[in-house]
């Protein structure tokens, strides 16, 4: 196997490999990590909701994915789907808080809280019903004193460093050294994409211009088309959007071009996003994606619980180390020159020869 296939990112036999461990832990208690079968829950009786952000269940981002590993569990697990295990889409921030409480209310083993926006939700819904269990994708819920709630698992995940790396790759493509980035809501975790990205392009190409505009919204494709048009009509000619459904306007302004005959590019997130920019046949206007394994982060968090080991008031992160962020499987549009550059940096992450900005202010500082 290639080395950079094997390395960039977990590959689907990693992922079965994975689940085939989950399984086995799950037969066998004797195992490491799994609980004495007095302490566990069985699994019949086992149950677990998500409450999606407002993206929604088919954002092709990281509700999407969430759901994703949700439903491989509760498949591997023989769990009815509604039953035991299902999601509340949420249309609006104002339903965070009821559709958690909806949750509770069903007395399930697990709940989770898909994505930052639902920190305050959870927060009012986990203090008020302390012997209920919580989990939250991309954040961390504290209580009055700053400290983790002891009923809330927190999943962070590195995404300065996967964005560093299709940095790397827009630095290397672009033709006209002029980039963007399109943010959803901007926030410290969406500055995070950011300046990992600009620090990738900075790293190989310290001429090229980074344009970068928030769209202050997840669930706004026209917004995100809007940006995107005013973008690459200024001479920008790869995107990198961290943008929820809002990134699906991005694709849209990227395949009417492509298919104008214009040479632009759009670097897709948190899942391999490939098909989102399929134009004519089997063309893609997308470059690569940045991966964040929400779904492999769900399963195994979700998993734990049910063998009695809930990670309550702890802060797990995901980075390249152990596969939680990396580049996506379909790597078509990208030259070996590219790949054997993205292995190269990956490697030096890795070793921790390179410290990967997240903020604005360690971006000012960043150098290699």
């Amino acid at each position: 196997m290639k080395k950079w296939l094997r390395t960039v990112t977990m590959t689907v036999a990693a992922a079965v490999a994975l689940t085939a461990c989950g399984a086995a832990e799950e037969e066998t208690p004797e195992t490491g990590d799994a609980a004495p079968a007095d302490e566990a829950t069985e699994v019949a009786d086992f149950t677990v909701g998500m409450v999606t952000d407002v993206g929604g269940i088919d954002d092709k981002s990281f509700n999407e994915s969430a759901w994703q590993g949700l439903s491989e569990l509760g498949q591997d697990l023989g769990l009815e789907e509604g039953t035991g295990y299902r999601y509340i889409q949420s249309g609006d921030i104002a339903d965070f808080e009821p559709n958690l409480r909806n949750l509770i209310r069903e007395d399930v083993d697990l709940a989770w809280a898909i994505g930052f926006l639902m920190e305050d939700a959870t927060r009012t819904v986990a203090t008020q019903n302390e012997d209920a269990q919580f989990a939250i994708v991309d954040m961390v819920v504290t209580d009055d004193d700053g400290q983790p709630l002891p009923n809330v698992a927190n999943i962070t995940f590195k995404e300065h460093e996967g964005s560093f790396l299709v940095g790397v790759a827009a630095g290397m493509q672009t033709t006209g050294d002029k980039v963007g980035f399109i943010g959803g809501v901007e926030s410290a975790l969406i500055k995070k994409f950011e300046n990992g990205f600009k620090a990738g392009v900075k790293a190989v190409n310290p001429d090229a211009e980074v344009v970068v505009q928030y769209a202050e919204s997840f669930n706004d494709a026209t917004r995100g088309q809007q940006i995107a048009n005013t973008m690459y009509s200024q001479g920008a000619d790869i995107i990198y959007h961290a943008a929820g459904g809002t990134g699906n306007g991005v694709f849209t302004e990227a395949r009417n071009r492509a298919l104008n005959g214009e040479d632009v590019w759009v670097i897709g997130v948190d899942q391999d996003q490939h098909e989102e920019g399929i134009y004519e046949g089997e063309q893609s206007v997308t470059l690569t994606s940045m991966v964040k394994r929400v779904d492999t982060a769900v399963y195994a968090v979700t998993e734990r619980t049910m063998n009695g080991d809930f990670p309550g008031g702890e802060v797990l992160e995901f980075g390249i180390e152990d596969d939680g962020v990396g580049i996506a499987p379909t790597r078509d549009n990208l030259s070996e020159e590219i790949l054997n550059a993205v292995v190269e940096y990956l490697e030096q992450i890795q070793a921790g020869e390179i410290s990967v900005p997240q903020t604005d202010e360690e971006f000012e500082e960043f150098s290699l």
